[in-house]
């Protein structure tokens, strides 16, 4: 993009001793060839050309000299790499300001020769400088990064350690202030955590015994005992740095176009500028359209306003793998959301039980439960937890097996026991039309057999995201996107509940994984673009089956990572709005710096064609106009701070507090 020369003085290859090395000394001579510089134009100042000092000849021949040794510090280095781009068949703008400093040099213009060097390295400067200032939430990821640990002995003995070191079943103590050093599970004590560096949650988290933790994150209050279960860069933390430096290099659509013709640039521009000085016979002219024709702020046009876009984004909890996904979001026509852990919180409770006549609820509760307890469903965990809270003596399943949107079998005490839904449990000759589920409406049920016989239902109760309806209410009000589809396996009582509450253009209910994807590619043929959002569990064909798909709550959950080419690290709905916004904002900005950039460069060659932009001028406007742009690009890192404040000024509602209070300790049968 900019010369390497400069990307160089920014970028201190990686902390070694040699690289820092080379780095410092290269901003040296950028800084000694400064001051050279500005000493030649003091002496050519004080003594003008006439003025003749005893037995020293004329005083300009040393401000010559000393321009000339500048400009050879300054300009070295730039025509050198210009030298090596060619040498590799790369071309770039430093061709283009190599020229006009090798012209300056050979025209005796010392001191224009080294002015335009040193203000075009400076321009570099402070573009890179600009754009890192984009990227203070990537840099804060790495700063954060924990370096030191406290592990715990076995007989409690406490051991500073490097955080790197440390390895799943490890227990280390983290006290107020810290970082913590891993992901991990809380095994004792109690605090709040400051998560916003990962999720983008702007208010600390509660966590207690059982609580999962993430690798730096900031504990604010009471001292945690942890046992890790991630360290080093296998955290969610490692998995975000990479995600977002990833996403940095990945490229646009417009980026791709602007780079098919950015090899025609270079040649076309020396070939117009040889015309003009064959015509005009004047090296000042054609300097200062080199000068100008460097394309610092059409190549720094897409770049910078996507790295803002990716820095405002990873501030909200919302990284992006690719820049092209970014663009292609301002597309949207319909989105397709799963219910359960989208819309809805995904932490069922079980508030009913039917037994058929003969079969006791705790016999019912316990085979379904000792099925269950081998399977990572929310059904399966919902189901298992409240049999445990009754203290029920679950018992070890053989032969398991989780069929994918229908249920789970296995066998318990030599005898078959299924656990499903009714269709399935029909399939397998079972009737279930002896049960009444006039009791069930807006409940999920799942039926249980063993052994060919029907034990009864068990009725499980989700409650809807907070904050979820207003955040659909938000995409309603866009009027490109045309639809806004729930698809469930769950059963139409349960799935128009919700779709109700979230106020969804359009709701299918009791579908299979692969029903999913057929919905999926049924609005692709319709010729909307589609974005599906999911908790990456169960809807891999229908993310995969999206223009973009999204993941909910990734935080921790190399899945939901994994599995989408947006991943949310909070549950909050209300990013999708925002990443809508966002793209479109994002685009806007890059079309501005690129007819900017265009027009930018088209009027200063007519105005440098017409002699009345000397070359030294040409390079302070070719500055304004690269950082201009830069900063135009800037804006975008302020996106979301709305959202941001808003979220910070109103009292957090814990989805846990929705969820552990419902009546899973003391489910009440169904009379």
């Amino acid at each position: 993009m900019v010369h390497d020369y400069a990307k160089n003085l920014i970028n201190a290859g990686g902390g070694a001793a040699d690289s820092t090395r080379k780095v410092n000394s290269e901003i040296l001579a950028v800084l000694l060839g400064g001051l050279l510089l500005v000493t030649a134009a003091i002496a050519y100042l004080v003594f003008p050309p006439h003025q003749i000092v005893p037995d020293e000849g004329t005083a300009n021949q040393h401000a010559q000299t000393i321009a000339m040794i500048a400009a050879l510090l300054l300009g070295v280095p730039l025509v050198w790499q210009a030298v090596r781009d060619l040498w590799v068949g790369h071309m770039r703008m430093n061709e283009l300001a190599a020229l006009a400093v090798t012209a300056a040099f050979a025209n005796g213009q010392y001191l224009e020769a080294g002015a335009i060097a040193f203000f075009m390295i400076i321009t570099s400067l402070i573009e890179h400088r600009t754009a890192l200032g984009a990227r203070k939430s990537i840099e804060a990821l790495v700063r954060i990064t924990p370096t030191r640990a406290h592990l715990l002995s076995g007989d409690g003995e406490e051991t500073e350690v490097e955080a790197k070191d440390l390895k799943p079943g490890d227990i280390v103590r983290v006290r107020p202030g810290d970082n913590i050093p891993g992901d991990g599970r809380v095994v004792g004590g109690v605090s709040t955590v400051n998560q916003a560096n990962i999720t983008g949650e702007s208010l600390p988290v509660d966590k207690a015994e059982g609580d999962e933790v993430f690798g730096g994150t900031i504990n604010d209050s009471g001292v945690m005992e942890i046992e890790i279960t991630k360290a080093g860069e296998d955290t969610t933390l490692g998995r975000v740095k990479d995600l977002i430096l990833q996403a940095e290099r990945t490229r646009t659509p417009i980026s791709r176009l602007i780079d098919r013709y950015a090899h025609w640039y270079t040649p076309v521009i020396l070939l117009i500028i040889t015309a003009v000085y064959i015509i005009k016979r004047d090296l000042d002219v054609a300097i200062s359209m080199l000068i100008i024709a460097c394309p610092c702020a059409f190549i720094l046009a897409v770049p910078t306003a996507m790295v803002a876009a990716l820095s405002s984004a990873a501030r909200l909890g919302v990284l992006v793998k690719d820049v092209a996904t970014l663009e292609t979001a301002r597309n949207l026509t319909a989105i397709v959301f799963d219910k359960t852990g989208t819309l809805t919180t995904g932490k069922l409770s079980v508030t009913r039980l039917n037994p058929v006549d003969g079969v006791e609820g705790g016999d019912l509760l316990l085979a379904a439960a000792s099925v269950e307890q081998n399977s990572r469903h929310p059904v399966a965990r919902a189901i298992v937890e409240v049999a445990r809270r009754a203290r029920l003596d679950l018992a070890e399943p053989s032969d398991f097996e989780e069929v994918s949107g229908r249920g789970v079998r296995g066998s318990v005490n030599g005898q078959e026991v299924l656990v499903g839904r009714a269709t399935w449990i029909a399939e397998r000759g079972i009737d279930t039309s002896v049960l009444d589920e006039s009791e069930a409406e807006g409940l999920s049920l799942l039926y249980v057999s063993r052994n060919g016989k029907l034990l009864g239902w068990v009725g499980l109760e989700d409650k809807s995201r907070v904050g979820a309806a207003d955040a659909m209410d938000r995409l309603r009000e866009d009027d490109q996107i045309r639809k806004l589809v729930m698809v469930t396996g769950d059963r139409w009582s349960v799935a128009r509940r919700v779709a109700g509450e979230m106020h969804c253009t359009d709701v299918q209910a009791e579908v299979l994984p692969g029903q999913k994807l057929e919905i999926v590619d049924d609005l692709k043929s319709q010729g909307h673009t589609v974005a599906v959002v999911g908790d990456g569990v169960n809807d891999a064909p229908a993310l995969a089956a999206g223009n973009i798909s999204i993941a909910m709550g990734a935080a921790g959950s190399d899945v939901a990572i994994n599995s989408a080419s947006i991943a949310l690290m909070n549950n909050n709905l209300n990013r999708i709005p925002f990443l809508v916004e966002l793209s479109r904002d994002a685009i806007t900005v890059v079309r501005q710096n690129l007819i900017f950039a265009m027009l930018y460069i088209v009027v200063f060659e007519i105005i440098a064609g017409y002699n009345l932009l000397p070359p030294v001028l040409a390079v302070l406007f070719h500055t304004f106009g690269s950082v201009l742009v830069v900063f135009n690009s800037a804006r975008l890192v302020r996106k979301g701070e709305v959202l941001e404040n808003t979220e910070s000024t109103v009292a957090p509602i814990r989805e846990s507090d929705t969820t552990r209070a419902a009546p899973a300790a003391g489910i009440q049968p169904v009379s």
